[in-house]
């Protein structure tokens, strides 16, 4: 049996167990075949800027080693960061002599807090389902030869680990993931009793139902991420510079969020279908804001959210939809949204499109492009308020951007 095989056997040997004790197989074996002293297993975790890297699994033949020690951020500064950041394969003959022309540096301060003396190391990425980084193995200090002087890690290791870090990586993202999934099972699961024992409606219980309604819509849209969030925030920005009431700019900053909520109501056969919708797929498509307003309507406290989810493709010059309602016509929540979803969408990744840059999408808002003409489709008044102070759109964006969608350049 090759090494391939070998590792898919070791890996499913034992179904259902946890990250930490699939880490730890993995790293034992992983210093077996390499013949390392030591070694450690790291995660990628977190989000945007406060991704790092956390050590899962660590051992040491010669001193005992404490997970908590090996937690570093994500970037090149780090053997295991630069790892992480290029996917590259790290061999050091000497942690000490290192290069001046790397970029990362190994830190001593494990050394020094613990007596260890790392010599050679041994960093490659793990890759997850997507070929990207998920994680680094670092192994440590081959054990000495014969002559009791100190080995070094070799290319040969390299090639030998090659054709099974994705195996490996695949595995730990796996694992990981369920991992995750459980845990916000279990918060959902206590979020959900909380609600249930709630006697009256109170502020507290409005919002949390509000928000469990936004992302039970958003679930049947994969490619949304935070789009409602930053939907919320680019709407209320506005409002705040239209000069709306205090009260109003509170309420549009949740109802926005249910904008696209009749799409649960929209056949999923054609919500997620990959081309061009046919004739009756875009009639029901364009039936979701009717659906929305059917769902929301029946609540007083919704009535904003419901006027947003039914008029917010209406557009200024009459030629939108559900009723071609036209100007100062169509509610000034819906018109507000308009801007904030159309200011989203371009700036995300869609399977018809690129992500655009801030520049870019600006650029096509405010002079109009092949699909969008803003003198038809939004309200003048927001949209000179919008052209004035569009930088905060980008700053809710880059605060509240999705850890896959990259901004391109345009």
């Amino acid at each position: 049996m090759g090494l391939v095989g070998q590792f898919l056997e070791f890996i499913e040997q034992t179904p259902n167990q946890s990250l930490r004790a699939l880490s730890d197989r993995v790293l034992r074996k992983c210093r077996e075949l390499t013949e390392a002293e030591a070694g450690s297993v790291f995660m990628l975790r977190g989000q945007g800027r406060a991704r790092h890297l956390e050590a899962v699994s660590v051992q040491n033949d010669v001193i005992r080693a404490k997970t908590a020690a090996f937690t570093v951020p994500l970037n090149t500064t780090s053997i295991a960061g630069y790892v992480a950041m290029t996917g590259e394969t790290v061999l050091i003959d000497d942690a000490y002599a290192i290069d001046w022309n790397q970029p990362y540096r190994f830190n001593p301060g494990f050394d020094q807090r613990t007596g260890f003396r790392t010599r050679s190391i041994m960093a490659f990425a793990l890759k997850g389902f997507r070929g990207k980084p998920v994680g680094v193995v670092q192994l440590m200090n081959r054990r000495p030869g014969v002559d009791g002087g100190p080995l070094t890690f070799q290319p040969d290791h390299e090639a030998m680990i090659a054709p099974v870090n994705h195996l490996i990586g695949r595995a730990l993202e796996r694992t990981a993931t369920l991992e995750r999934l459980k845990q916000r099972n279990r918060e959902l699961t206590q979020e959900r009793r909380r609600v249930a024992e709630l006697q009256v409606e109170t502020e507290r219980a409005f919002m949390v139902s509000v928000n469990l309604l936004a992302k039970a819509a958003e679930v049947h849209d994969e490619d949304t991420g935070n789009h409602i969030l930053r939907v919320n925030e680019y709407s209320h920005a506005l409002a705040v510079w239209a000069g709306c009431s205090r009260a109003f700019c509170k309420e549009i900053r949740f109802s926005a969020a249910l904008h696209d909520v009749g799409k649960m109501s929209v056949d999923q056969a054609v919500l997620h279908k990959q081309g061009r919708l046919d004739e009756r797929e875009l009639a029901e498509m364009k039936r979701h804001p009717i659906y929305g307003y059917e769902i929301l309507s029946a609540s007083d406290r919704l009535k904003m959210a419901a006027e947003i989810a039914l008029r917010h493709h209406e557009q200024w010059a009459g030629t939108g939809y559900p009723g071609q309602l036209k100007g100062e016509e169509i509610p000034l929540a819906a018109r507000i949204v308009s801007i904030a979803d159309c200011y989203d969408a371009l700036r995300s990744k869609r399977p018809y499109k690129p992500a655009f840059s801030h520049e870019k999408a600006v650029s096509i808002m405010t002079q109009g492009d092949d699909r969008i003409d803003p003198a038809r489709h939004f309200d003048p008044r927001l949209m000179a308020l919008f052209a004035e102070n569009h930088a905060e759109f980008d700053r809710i964006w880059n605060e509240l951007r999705d850890e896959e969608e990259d901004a391109v350049k345009a």
